[in-house]
């Protein structure tokens, strides 16, 4: 399902499917590789999803991960503007979503709601474990339960797709190629691969917490699995060398690496901070490390909406009728 693209000594080929870019990287790890959600050409023996092992050597101070291993699962992302994304599972495999979010499977996929993450599912993980995990998630903002969908034949490969809540951007994320944990704004959650861990992130600076846009809690994936993330509009990507850092609206962080250095600042002078349109502060992120960003935050959009809304007092833009309210009635658009 994944579509890889391998590069030796300035030769490019590809695309190949997971099976054969593994086989390629086992026979020869001195090349790059890239796949759709990269936002550059790695090296590939720092790429987990090719050698099988997480490189704790590409981040500076990589957080302890946990021993167990995450489904290594498949993938294709549909859509442009409107995105959703088929997962494909091997017997025995199994990836996790919020509930609601599935869009299609195959009738041997098996559906089974679960308490938290299903990070403890067919691990041995105690009872204490799971409603731990299940707590994180409803301090998140997320739902008490989440679904996990099993490939449940005994031969063959089986497909399931979710969609993503709103209009944006899925985010395929290897967390073996980012020391085994991101950092991520709430509820951008989608699916995962079964072992990938969702828990809690507090803001340690009070600024931050009160002003950086994603208020003081946020999610923290760990794994060394795939995890996809939602993202409004279209999402861009930005590597930060140690001590650089961007200015970015605070609605528009969604995801980053834990060595960033996440802060607000004041948007300059009264006068921009009353008639500048971006509210009275910005979100700072400082490197070393990877970050997330989108163009349309869901409370920027939401906002919109509901003000262009009858019932909010707003009104019709666009149209240009000259019938105005009349025109709506007779369009069919609003009743009396």
């Amino acid at each position: 399902m994944s579509q890889w693209y391998l590069s030796y000594n300035g030769q490019q080929s590809g695309p190949f499917d997971q099976s054969t870019a593994q086989q390629m990287a086992a026979q020869n790890p001195n090349g790059h590789c890239w796949k759709a959600g990269f936002a550059e050409w790695l090296p590939i023996s720092r790429c987990a999803e090719l050698t099988g092992r997480t490189d704790q050597a590409m981040v500076s101070s990589p957080p302890p991960v946990s021993q167990r291993s995450a489904d290594v699962i498949d993938y294709k992302i549909y859509g442009e503007d409107m995105q959703f994304v088929e997962v494909e599972l091997d017997p025995g495999e199994s990836a996790v979503a919020e509930a609601g979010a599935m869009m299609y499977k195959d009738s041997v996929v098996q559906m089974e709601t679960i308490f938290g993450d299903g990070s403890h599912s067919g691990q041995g993980g105690s009872f204490f474990d799971k409603l731990l995990g299940a707590g994180k998630r409803v301090i998140t903002g997320e739902s008490l339960f989440t679904t996990m969908f099993s490939h449940a034949g005994q031969s063959g490969k089986a497909k399931v797709a979710f969609a993503a809540p709103y209009p944006g951007t899925i985010i395929p994320l290897s967390l073996g190629n980012y020391g085994g944990r991101i950092i991520a704004q709430k509820d951008s959650f989608l699916c995962a691969a079964r072992g990938v861990s969702i828990g809690i992130h507090f803001q340690k600076k009070v600024m931050t917490a009160l002003f950086g846009g994603e208020g003081f809690i946020m999610q923290k994936m760990e794994g060394d699995g795939l995890v996809f993330v939602h993202a409004g509009g279209t999402v861009v990507e930005r590597e930060l060398k140690a001590g650089e850092r961007i200015d970015v609206d605070t609605g528009c962080v969604v995801a980053h690496t834990q060595a960033v250095d996440m802060d607000v600042k004041p948007v300059g002078g009264v006068k921009s901070m009353i008639f500048g349109g971006e509210g009275v502060f910005l979100a700072t992120l400082t490197g070393p490390g990877h970050v997330w960003l989108q163009s349309l935050p869901f409370s920027r959009m939401a906002g919109r909406i509901f003000a262009a809304a009858p019932q909010a007092g707003g009104q019709r833009r666009g149209e240009g009728s000259v019938l105005g309210g009349l025109g709506d009635i007779l369009g069919g658009d609003r009743g009396f």
